[in-house]
């Protein structure tokens, strides 16, 4: 489906007076909680049909909020909203997380069933996730480590070398499976383990006409912003960020929404950039809500596991996304497409178009079936097996990478009609292929990184499994 085909993305319709937090109580500082006075604000504001609640400059405290219809939360240039970590202030709750039902801790600011909101302004969002994340040691240098573990918490062994939390009850969170949202007693559980159930920072659950412009989301205690069943979301001049040891620091995670337009937005993250998801498994199936109609274009990815990336929930179906004119700049992946046999679910009509890379670790571009779960040889019920298919690639350059393609498919179903266009690719390593079909070069150049003398290019070429290009 050609992108101007695409419906127009409506943004909010905010009307009404500015409502000064101070107004209604709000100390700035840093020492203060000012969760009921911003509160306050955004409910005068809703009730009197639509307002501007603004948070000027200065630091400003804060535990969770909820954004009401009709509102724009304003942080004006130089101030910041920081959230603290007092455990009343962010109420255990059945969510969503990862594509499951799941019991997290409040999002800091979140908003459901909501119309015409909005986060604005130059200033800065901070979740103060470090008081929430565990970390790895093998993501930190020997006196960060050192620094961090002086500094409080617990540490633990795990399996890939030592792991610091921030507190016992984190601990005990990692060691047991996680409490079901569907037992009697779940509250009573789960608040054992309070620390453990880190929220996403920004959770938008079922809301029509979204905007976030210029503002900077930091520092997320899991995720940093989670759109969920929303539409009409706009994203724009943002900035997105997490330390690049953050666990789970995502940037953008798109959930089951329709008529989305992202522009001009740069992610540096600790996991997935720009991430599409739809749904996990045969529960999310039963949601028929499918992530369609998107437009990405001019933004730009530094520090993350993915640039652009489909998956790996994506049961739901993910169709009609067009990404142009990006930049990926040091991410451990470029173009990254993953999931995992049982998903389900079909990913088709997605283009990329412009898409710049440099100094990436692994692929350049990746198709994965072969995500986490290991492959279970006993052909699965139909309706389990993902379907990668109709994805074109073109305009697109990779200076620096691990390899420069991989396809790596199902035998019962395998990725098929991919095609790559006016693109060129420069890795330690080349092209592998494996239960694929169709996999279509025009005008396509893959150089050996190690000796750039070694040049194959492609004018046009279709290829299938077992093709490989080693080097």
């Amino acid at each position: 489906m050609n992108v101007n085909e695409f419906p127009k993305v409506e943004l909010p319709i905010i009307e009404g007076k500015d409502y000064n937090i101070v107004d209604f109580g709000a100390v700035p500082g840093g020492e203060v909680s000012n969760t009921q006075a911003i509160q306050a604000a955004i409910k005068a504001a809703s009730e009197a049909g639509g307002g501007r609640v603004v948070i000027s400059k200065g630091i400003w405290l804060t535990g969770a909020i909820e954004l009401l219809s009709h509102v724009e939360l304003h942080v004006e240039k130089g101030g910041l909203l920081l959230f603290h970590k007092k455990d009343e202030e962010y109420p255990l709750i059945r969510s969503n997380y990862e594509g499951e039902s799941r019991i997290r801790a409040t999002s800091p600011i979140h908003a459901f069933d909501q119309t015409d909101i909005a986060i604005t302004g130059e200033g800065v969002i901070d979740g103060n996730g470090q008081l929430w994340r565990m970390v790895k040691s093998m993501k930190l240098t020997a006196k960060q480590w050192d620094k961090l573990t002086k500094s409080g918490g617990v540490v633990a062994p795990g399996n890939d070398g030592p792991h610091w939390f921030p507190s016992e009850a984190s601990l005990r969170g990692h060691k047991i499976p996680n409490v079901s949202p569907e037992a009697e007693d779940w509250k009573e559980q789960a608040q054992q383990i309070f620390d453990y159930h880190r929220p996403v920072m920004v959770n938008l659950v079922r809301c029509k006409r979204v905007l976030i412009e210029n503002i900077t989301l930091q520092n997320s205690p899991a995720w940093n912003l989670h759109p969920l069943f929303c539409e009409h979301v706009t994203l724009k001049n943002a900035i997105i960020r997490n330390p690049w040891y953050a666990q789970n620091g995502d940037g953008l995670d798109l959930e089951s929404c329709r008529y989305v337009w992202i522009e001009g937005t740069s992610f540096d993250v600790g996991d997935d950039a720009i991430c599409i998801k739809a749904g996990k498994n045969a529960a999310g199936r039963r949601i028929p809500i499918p992530t369609e109609y998107v437009t990405i274009k001019d933004c730009v990815v530094y520090h993350g596991h993915g640039g652009f990336v489909v998956g790996s929930e994506m049961s739901r179906g993910v169709r009609h996304i067009h990404a142009s004119n990006c930049l990926f700049i040091g991410t451990d992946v470029g173009i990254r497409f993953k999931s995992t046999l049982g998903r389900g679910g079909v990913v088709e009509d997605i283009v990329l178009d412009g898409i710049n890379m440099t100094n990436i670790e692994n692929e350049a571009i990746i198709f994965t079936m072969a995500y986490h779960d290991p492959l279970d040889k006993n052909k699965p019920e139909t309706e389990d097996i993902p379907e990668f298919k109709d994805v074109t690639i073109r305009n697109t350059i990779c200076r620096g990478a691990g390899r420069a393609l991989r396809v790596d498919g199902l035998e019962w179903l395998p990725i098929h009609d991919i095609t790559l266009e006016n693109v060129e690719l420069t890795a330690q390593n080349g092209f592998f292929c494996e239960d694929a079909e169709n996999i279509k070069f025009k005008n396509v150049t893959i150089v050996n990184e190690k000796d750039p003398q070694q040049r194959w290019h492609y004018e046009e070429a279709v290829f299938g499994s077992g093709d490989k290009l080693e080097f």
